[in-house]
């Protein structure tokens, strides 16, 4: 021990102690790992925590983040009683009102999602939402959401209850302790303190708004900015009132929280009077063009109720009795947001043994789901649940600041705006474009973003409706509907091409990749000149990545995979990989298009071509196309005969115009979705995540159990194996209504939920409504899908696919 009692060496070394910190701790211990320090510049709770309204909805729209909040509201029912700390938890329930039927569709959507995790989520109609929140007025909703499990806790009871919890495991906490810095030592951390110095294993980033300037330590050691912004957020404390004390009074509890999600605010009952908390479109950042003061512990920003005025009056009019309680106290503190408002939870992108628990826009109603979650990731190398949409690694390198920005005060504004499957944000686009982007735009292009990469969703011809209103529901009619039929019927009738930017693309090369790749993978390397799909599991079976593999020689391979997967996909290959091997990221040197339909052949041959155009399906080959250089991959995602041409950025404007030129059609990733729907193909993130093995995942012809050296994952896939797999991988054929299966959508056999939809939308080619679902093993295969609130028939397809079930088309 130092003289001044803060230890030296810590496993794990926690930078943050809010209750997001404070969690992390407390389930490191729970996990056995005691063995951490907690430095907190100040004393606990100082940052955002102390200031926090402290709601804990279980609402949410990723699966991931609804059982990350279901937890933390289940956790904390019994938490206080758990580490003997008082703790004020007030469960009084939630109603989310609805204005519109597209509300109340969302709301029926997340309830379904809700009842697969556990949670009574029940929609509503309107006066049975008066029934429990007397006060309100009902006369222009269309009904609402209950969550009986929703409520409020006291953020600072609830951090404290964590730090004990955790200290009478042996963790340790030092408050006054501001870490200054980290350097690192051969495989040590050196976190740096004016107490003294600390060598650790594993440091963690929670420090809540400070968090940004945290992550510029990491910066020499591989790290990148933190993408985020620091959002003011106000909420009104009103005077008490008669009305509520008595109805406290009578009913032993707090009124329900009113959420008037249409309006953009919350309204709760704060002693016996309201604590009113709205989300502005005319939001404020802070700290954009500095960073954040030495020390803003405990301190707020000066009130500005100009920017809420509408939500004040709304809310007035919505709960009479507020308007005549008074304003009693203004509260406007800074609150993180990562652009998309969701959390960043997981490994520090770049850095070896670094986490990330930071950026939170909800941090009391996710703190105890999260820190289970980067527990499970310190202690297990990965946690329970898919959380992809907190992995830091989705945001790559082009999210700088300005575009952090952007986002992240778009989606304050937009906190409780629908997430249709339509819908496309503006702010903070355009960051990588195609080489052929302007003419894409003049072709009717309708952009969508991936890893922020634009490409065409769809192409909108003279007169079509292509506002943002437009795509407002989640019905797949729409103005882009024929266009994207009549794209996908080109592709199926002739040819179409597809100009697709963005892939992740890594070179492995160096004597002993073959043997290296093999062990990762649970099938076999493809031969010299063929291309191989590829599944990498983790130790658990699970489904980590999708790759496919081009092998170019012996130990020489370009691996390719989806376009969000950039940084995760590389540290997962690079995090053991072996001395004198090379692994390049040549993602942005290269680009892609698809050129595919029956009449591919014909086009190509036509084309200033130097390739044999007779090679099977799963083969490539270098070649020459308008004497540029490009690499001919016999595939398809769109299932027809088809090839991808890989070339150099800046031959691709000559080649695209060049097959635009001699016929193809040009599609967008609408009709590309359409089509790989009705093949069965699978996407990463929706239907291949790390919340099913691959056998769950139906990828069993995918598996060379038996291969010289074996994979990572086998022990564990051949023991479900042998036990036989609880759930199994299913198309369905649906018989829908307006709407397709959203994802998520609960599979149904007789009233009793038996599955997921991990992907669905409207088959152009065929004219089916198709989903891809995980069910229960003994399911059976007359189903239903609970779509919207309505529960539709769907049959399982036996043969895995709807269209061309012998895939002669792509092999032709």
């Amino acid at each position: 021990m130092a003289t001044n009692d803060l230890p030296t060496t810590a496993r794990v070394v926690i930078i943050g102690g809010g209750a997001v910190g404070t969690s992390v701790q407390y389930h490191l211990a729970l996990a056995g790992w005691t063995d951490t320090l907690l430095l907190e510049r100040d004393e606990l709770t100082a940052g955002s925590t102390w200031h926090a309204a402290g709601n804990c909805p279980n609402f949410a729209a990723d699966a991931g983040v609804m059982a990350m909040q279901g937890y933390s509201t289940s956790l904390y029912r019994t938490l206080g009683e758990t580490v003997d700390y008082p703790i004020n938890y007030h469960v009084s329930g939630a109603v989310r009102l609805a204005h519109t039927r597209e509300r109340m569709q969302e709301f029926a959507h997340v309830a379904a999602m809700g009842r697969s995790h556990g949670l009574e989520m029940e929609v509503v109609t309107a006066k049975e939402m008066q029934d429990r929140h007397p006060f309100m007025e009902i006369h222009d909703l269309a009904g609402g959401l209950w969550d009986p499990w929703d409520g409020d806790i006291d953020p600072a009871q609830l951090t404290q209850a964590f730090a004990r919890g955790a200290r009478a495991m042996g963790a340790r906490v030092a408050r006054h302790t501001p870490a200054t810095g980290v350097d690192r030592d051969g495989s040590e951390w050196i976190v740096k303190t004016a107490k003294g110095d600390i060598r650790a294993e594993i440091v963690v980033n929670a420090a809540g708004y400070y968090a940004r300037r945290v992550a510029e330590w990491f910066r020499p050691f591989g790290g990148r900015d933190l993408p985020m912004v620091v959002m003011g957020h106000q909420y009104l404390l009103s005077e008490d009132t008669e009305e509520i004390a008595a109805w406290s009074a009578e009913h032993g509890g707090k009124i329900p929280i009113l959420r008037d999600v249409d309006s953009s605010y919350y309204l709760r009952q704060d002693r016996n009077g309201f604590n009113l908390g709205p989300y502005e479109a005319t939001c404020r950042a802070y700290w954009t063009d500095s960073d954040v003061p030495e020390d803003f512990s405990f301190q707020l920003f000066e009130d500005d109720l100009d920017r809420i005025e509408w939500h004040i009056e709304d809310a007035c009019a919505r709960v009479p009795l507020l308007g005549r309680a008074g304003i009693s106290k203004v509260i406007n503190g800074p609150i993180p947001y990562a652009p998309d408002g969701l959390p960043l939870i997981g490994p520090m992108p770049g850095v070896p043994n670094a986490f990330e628990a930071c950026a939170f826009t909800f941090g009391i109603a996710q703190a105890g789901g999260a820190g289970k979650v980067l527990a499970e990731w310190i202690t297990e190398g990965a946690p329970e649940w898919d959380m992809w949409s907190c992995d830091p690694r989705r945001f790559t390198g082009h999210v700088d600041r300005g575009i952090a920005q952007a986002q992240g005060m778009q989606t304050y504004g937009h906190e409780y705006a629908m997430h249709f499957p339509w819908r496309r944000f503006p702010a903070g686009r355009d960051a990588k474009l195609s080489p052929s982007h302007d003419r894409l735009l003049e072709l009717g292009a309708q952009t969508v973003a991936a890893n922020g990469w634009e490409r065409a969703a769809w192409f909108a011809q003279p007169g079509d409706d292509t506002s943002e209103a437009a795509t407002h529901t989640w019905e797949r009619q729409g103005p882009w509907h024929d266009r994207v039929r009549a794209e996908c019927e080109a592709v199926r009738d002739g040819v179409g091409v597809l100009d697709l930017p963005g892939f992740t693309r890594m070179g492995l090369s160096g004597e002993g990749a073959a043997a290296w790749l093999s062990a990762r993978i649970a099938g076999r390397l493809p031969k010299v000149g063929r291309i191989g799909l590829a599944y990498f599991p983790d130790d658990k079976g699970r489904v980590v990545t999708e790759m496919t593999l081009l092998r170019r020689g012996e130990d020489d391979f370009t691996l390719i995979s989806a376009a969000p997967a950039q940084w995760h996909d590389y540290e997962w290959l690079a995090r053991d990989l072996t001395k004198g091997l090379d692994l390049q990221d040549q993602s942005d040197a290269v680009t892609t298009m698809l050129v595919t339909g029956p009449k591919a052949r014909d086009l190509l041959s036509g084309l200033q071509i130097q390739a044999d155009l007779l090679l099977p399906w799963l083969s490539h080959q270098p070649a020459k196309l308008l004497g540029r250089d490009c690499v001919l991959a016999r595939v398809s995602f769109a299932g027809e005969l088809g090839w991808e041409v890989h070339c150099a950025s800046e031959d691709q404007p000559a080649l695209y115009q060049a097959i635009l030129g001699a016929g193809a059609v040009p599609f967008g990733m609408w009709a590309l979705d359409s089509m790989r729907l009705e093949k069965g193909y699978r996407a990463w993130k929706s239907d291949l995540t790390t919340d099913y093995t691959l056998l769950e995942s139906g990828l069993d012809r995918f598996i060379h159990w038996d291969k010289p050296g074996g994979f990572r994952g086998r022990d564990a896939l051949l023991a479900e194996r042998e036990a036989g797999p609880r759930r199994r991988f299913a198309m369905l054929d649906v018989e829908a209504g307006a709407a397709d299966a959203p994802l998520n959508a609960p599979v149904r056999k007789n009233g009793h939920i038996v599955g997921a939809v991990t992907s669905g939308g409207w088959g152009h080619r065929t004219g089916r409504s198709i989903a891809l679902a995980v069910v229960d093993a003994d399911a059976g295969d007359d189903l239903g899908i609970e779509i919207f609130g309505e529960v539709r028939p769907a049959r399982v397809v036996l043969d895995g696919s709807v269209y061309d079930a012998a895939h002669e088309r792509v092999r032709a």
